[in-house]
């Protein structure tokens, strides 16, 4: 390196027009592109459906509580917008009932659900056991088998795949 320096080389002059000089203006970063945007242009609604996947995992038997969890997953490579039929985007069941309530909580206002590429969610939820009748009163499960299943909030979820249940069976509390 010192003979590098001891060369010469780097000397900088604006009077030789062979010596480098100094930049006045610094380069500037080119412009990012907006892989999601262009995803959501180029992927059409249809294989957006069909590249998201929904599953559903809970024990097999429970007791006080029924813990689960939903798995959604992005398969594309590219960043994509699901559009949805409410701004809840996904929700979850207990034998067709929504949220184990009798009451309904859902707007009907569009939204959408995000994925980045290869993108994995999990939600962590739990039924109580009881099921919502009015906005102030549950009624308790019985013991029995029960369905549970998550879908996104989009029409005909089931017959797109963007749907999933599984069945628990619960004891006496």
């Amino acid at each position: 390196m010192r003979r590098i320096y001891d060369s010469g080389a780097l000397h900088r002059d604006d009077a030789e027009p062979q010596a480098p000089t100094e930049r006045e203006a610094q380069p500037r970063a080119t412009r990012s592109i907006d892989g999601r945007a262009w995803s959501d242009r180029l992927v059409p609604t249809w294989l957006r459906y069909r590249a998201v996947s929904v599953d559903v995992e809970a024990p097999r038997t429970a007791g006080a509580e029924v813990p689960f969890v939903v798995t959604m997953k992005n398969a594309l490579p590219v960043p994509i917008t699901l559009p949805t039929d409410s701004p809840r985007p996904w929700t979850w069941y207990v034998d067709g009932v929504p949220e184990a309530s009798h009451v309904d909580s859902v707007p009907d206002e569009a939204g959408s659900l995000r994925f980045d590429r290869g993108e994995r969610k999990r939600f962590r939820r739990r039924w109580d056991r009881l099921f919502r009748v009015s906005d102030d009163e549950w009624e308790p499960a019985p013991a029995g088998e029960y369905t549970i299943g998550a879908g996104l909030s989009v029409a005909d979820a089931a017959e797109r795949g963007l749907y999933s249940e599984t069945t628990v069976r619960i004891g006496e509390r």
